[in-house]
């Protein structure tokens, strides 16, 4: 069997894996040879660990209505941008950037969420007030998961 065929498999069981567990990436290395298979992948804004401009600020979501949003996410609801660790402090030890009640505007930033080893800040994607957070510091998110409501 030559590399490349080898190669071919593992990618076909690594995207075989991705449908059974539901899961959005899987990263495989092993000696000369990295494979990462994805799927689900929308455009996403990432910002670095420096205070951003309110202008790199993504664009405000459409507001849903009270309740529940499509797809049983909670209206007003902030999703990951992207698959990692959340962290709700800028530095061990430190103050959360928010807590349930807090005001936001926005741009502001939210948490930060480590993907690839790099720290994202995720920032508000409109004014309001915190009125619930649905992750836990240190906890892994997915794409598209819930991580706390504005409204």
């Amino acid at each position: 069997m030559t590399k490349k065929s080898i190669d071919q498999e593992l990618i076909r069981e690594l995207a075989d894996l991705l449908k059974e567990t539901d899961l959005t990436e899987i990263e495989v290395e092993a000696e000369d040879v990295k494979i990462r298979v994805a799927r689900q992948i929308n455009a996403s804004v990432s910002v670095a660990h420096s205070p951003a401009p309110a202008a790199a600020a993504p664009a405000p979501a459409p507001a849903a209505p009270a309740g529940k949003a499509e797809g049983g996410t909670p209206a007003g609801a902030v999703t990951s941008p992207m698959v990692g660790t959340v962290y709700m402090a800028p530095e061990p030890g430190a103050a959360p950037f928010v807590t349930v009640g807090s005001k936001v505007s926005a741009g502001q930033s939210l948490l930060i969420i480590e993907a690839m080893k790099t720290m994202n800040q995720i920032p508000a994607p409109k004014a309001g007030t915190v009125t619930k957070i649905l992750v836990e510091d240190g906890m892994p998110v997915e794409f598209g998961e819930p991580l706390l409501v504005i409204e």
